[in-house]
């Protein structure tokens, strides 16, 4: 009789903690693209179809350079970045999730450059030409046809432009499907960096795939439509298309690993510069850990085609679902 209550209460721990898997996804890691030029023109950032409760505080610290110059325009880019995103997502009906996304942003002069270095030339990644600037050494200078565009200032902190969002889930099953529709609003000083001083609009799909019940697949596909970028230069922007895909892999009931991409087209006009005019490729990797409402990610961003995305950023998150 013992045997058998012991079997039955081990098969129903089994079979508990083989479900777990199945109910664990969290979706993708909270990380968009940092790259100063681009954050703040509605970055994208890769979601989950499915609609949420909660509340999330993403930390990401990057190393940018850039110094590149055409006909019409002189970059001067070298610095280091914190940008603290705090989010609140709400159900409030039936597969509709409103979202709040609030940006505070810091440039400095920093202390990653002679690592970032090592880092690029140890996996061959592309180093824009940071070895022949002056280790963490402050620059942020925009000019357009010789006028002053953009001049960042290092030291404090800035409000960056704060998003609004609306997701309706269209399909619940799998895969699951919904559209989301944001607005970002220029509550950011454009001549500083820390916003474009124009309302922003953006439209996506968004699908989640599961792929067996350890393995969940992301894909989202959107257009961003632009405000000009009202600096201390007026300069029209385009639309800007974007496509990523991610893999959520759960290694256990309360940790997953992630990879995920994303892809954008350039938001602004022709440049002459190609890190300006290529598509941007954000590259993120990292892990989650979750345990009952809460959850912590930690992850890397890289840019493999060093074009219109910070050289490297970490990543640290906090969510609490409600």
């Amino acid at each position: 009789m013992n045997k058998n209550r012991l079997f039955a209460l081990s098969l129903m721990v089994y079979l508990a903690t083989s479900c777990l898997p199945a109910q664990a996804f969290e979706g993708p890691l909270r990380v968009r693209n940092q790259f100063p030029l681009f954050m703040h023109i509605d970055a994208p950032e890769l979601e989950s179809a499915r609609a949420t409760d909660g509340f999330s505080a993403s930390f990401s610290y990057s190393s940018v350079f850039m110094a590149k110059n055409s006909a019409a325009w002189d970059v001067l880019i070298d610095l280091e970045m914190a940008t603290l995103d705090l989010q609140y997502r709400k159900i409030v009906a039936e597969g509709l999730e409103l979202g709040l996304r609030v940006p505070l942003v810091n440039f400095n002069s920093g202390f990653m450059d002679s690592f970032v270095n090592d880092f690029h030339r140890t996996f061959g990644f592309g180093n824009y030409g940071r070895d022949f600037r002056p280790l963490n050494e402050f620059a942020y200078e925009v000019r357009h046809n010789g006028l002053l565009t953009i001049k960042g200032k290092a030291g404090g902190i800035g409000l960056g432009d704060i998003r609004l969002s609306a997701k309706k889930m269209l399909l619940s099953a799998d895969p699951a499907v919904s559209v989301v529709a944001g607005v970002e609003l220029p509550t950011g000083d454009a001549r500083s960096g820390y916003g474009n001083g124009s309302v922003d609009a953006d439209l996506a799909v968004m699908v989640d795939k599961r792929l067996g019940d350890k393995m969940m697949s992301y894909f989202n596909a959107g257009v961003i439509f632009p405000g000009d970028l009202k600096a201390e230069e007026t300069v029209n922007l385009r639309q800007s298309f974007y496509a990523g895909a991610g893999l959520e892999y759960l290694a256990s009931p309360e940790f997953g690993l992630l990879l995920q991409t994303v892809f954008q087209t350039s938001p602004f006009p022709k440049t002459g510069i190609g890190n300006i005019d290529r598509t941007g490729v954000v590259l993120v990797f990292g892990g989650r850990y979750t345990k009952a409402k809460d959850s912590i990610e930690f992850s890397m961003t890289e840019d493999p085609n060093t074009a219109g995305a910070p050289d490297f950023t970490l990543n640290v998150s906090y969510t609490r679902r409600f």
